[in-house]
């Protein structure tokens, strides 16, 4: 497959709600979704009679391939983008951006990434899974302070973060709410006592004065990566994305780049993050004698979500990945793999799906940023195939951005000691 990569820079509000059963009030995303661009390109696509991609017959046609096949196309969500003086800083690898880990943690007092070594207004962030394990190992509870000024430490609370000249970058969307009258059709003029507000995200950033950009993909066959991307980017201020459309909201400008392997070389990262674990435990050998030793045959590696999960076990709904999900998704037999630790929360997620005019499902999530820790003796086996599932995702909907995940995310090797 290919990685088309995307570059959307709001041009006006964005109203994407996230739309919750049993409330009245759908709250606006802090991200674009994958199944929002989907959407949008398949709308666009649709309304161009005669071009290569409105080929809609049973038997073939590009949209076929890109939206209705067993392999479809993989639209990713697109999250936060680091802008400086109006344009977006380019990522040199894929590890450096993305969603934080939920074991991330951050001073109470003093919360965020540290802008500079010695900053006195930032306590920095570091992550705990790999000291939590070897914590457990030893019999030991973990409840870390604050490295700088002993104090309490916290989740870090960000949700999108990336590195850039060896300093992290916290990333978010600013929302505001935009005050609308209902109109009355028959008169086409206001309508007494209807008046309501609509969360959006901002064009442009409230105090820097930069414009809102998002960085997102698209993986697709090798034969249809290099026309579809054509088809975006001569058409990039053609598309809306959200709601309220009509009324002048939605209005983004999509710029793609050359198509690139979509395959990632994960190797060398289980590589690292095992050689971490084993020497973290050496550490922590200064507090005594491990309730077991550490077995050297071991490879550790983590499944870090980038995006929410819709996963299903025994045809129910779970947050979390077991040993024997894992060898499903990824069609290998491994009896020696092991789940050693895994951090997830949920929550309940519907939406409104335009082409049948319908609501969604309500579906149970697996929020993004949770963390599998698992090892085996076999990692000849992984070695491939979790290049793979950290190309293709996992779980339910993975065409539309959910179930996507990193192996071994690097902020893992970030420790209390030296935090960022």
């Amino acid at each position: 497959m290919q990685r088309i990569e995307l570059e959307i820079k709001a041009l006006s509000p964005l109203a994407i709600a996230r739309h919750k059963p049993g409330g009245s009030i759908s709250e606006a995303v802090d991200y674009v979704p994958g199944t929002v661009i989907r959407g949008a390109v398949a709308a666009q696509i649709l309304t161009e009679s005669g071009h290569q991609f409105s080929n809609l017959t049973e038997n073939g046609g590009d949209f076929q391939s890109l939206f209705l096949s067993e392999n479809p196309a993989i639209f990713q969500n697109a999250y936060p983008a680091l802008v400086i003086n109006g344009k977006i800083i380019p990522q040199a690898r894929f590890e450096d951006n993305g969603v934080l880990p939920t074991t991330a943690l951050s001073s109470k007092n003093k919360p965020g990434f540290k802008r500079r070594e010695d900053d006195p207004e930032k306590n920095g962030v570091f992550d705990s899974l790999i000291d939590r394990f070897c914590a457990e190992g030893y019999g030991y509870p973990y409840d870390p302070n604050c490295p700088k000024d002993g104090g309490r430490v916290e989740p870090a609370g960000i949700s999108f973060y990336c590195k850039f000249k060896d300093k992290y970058h916290s990333l978010s969307a600013n929302k505001r709410l935009l005050t609308r009258v209902g109109i009355n059709r028959r008169r086409a003029a206001s309508e007494e006592e209807i008046l309501y507000s609509v969360e959006v995200l901002n064009e442009s950033q409230e105090k820097k004065q930069q414009p809102v950009c998002y960085r997102g993909a698209i993986l697709v066959e090798d034969d249809l990566a290099e026309s579809l991307g054509n088809f975006i980017q001569l058409r990039n201020q053609n598309f809306r994305l959200g709601g309220s459309t009509s009324r002048g909201l939605g209005k983004v400008e999509i710029n793609t780049k050359k198509p690139v392997s979509a395959r990632m070389d994960v190797q060398q990262r289980i590589t690292k993050f095992t050689n971490s674990i084993q020497d973290r435990w050496q550490k922590w050998g200064i507090f005594g004698v491990p309730l077991q030793e550490l077995p050297g045959d071991r490879t550790f590696f983590t499944l870090d979500l980038q995006s929410d999960a819709i996963l299903t076990e025994n045809w129910r709904r779970t947050t979390v990945i077991s040993e024997k999900m894992l060898q499903q998704f990824a069609k290998v037999e491994d009896s020696s793999l092991k789940l050693e630790a895994a951090y997830s929360s949920y929550d309940y997620l519907s939406g409104w799906n335009a082409a049948w005019g319908l609501m969604k499902d309500v579906e149970l999530i697996t929020n993004k940023g949770s963390v599998y820790l698992f090892s085996t003796t076999q990692r000849e086996i992984w070695d491939n195939v979790l290049g793979e599932l950290e190309m293709r995702g996992l779980g339910d909907r993975t065409s539309e951005g959910f179930g996507q995940i990193q192996i071994c995310n690097q902020f893992h090797n970030i420790f209390r000691d030296k935090p960022v």
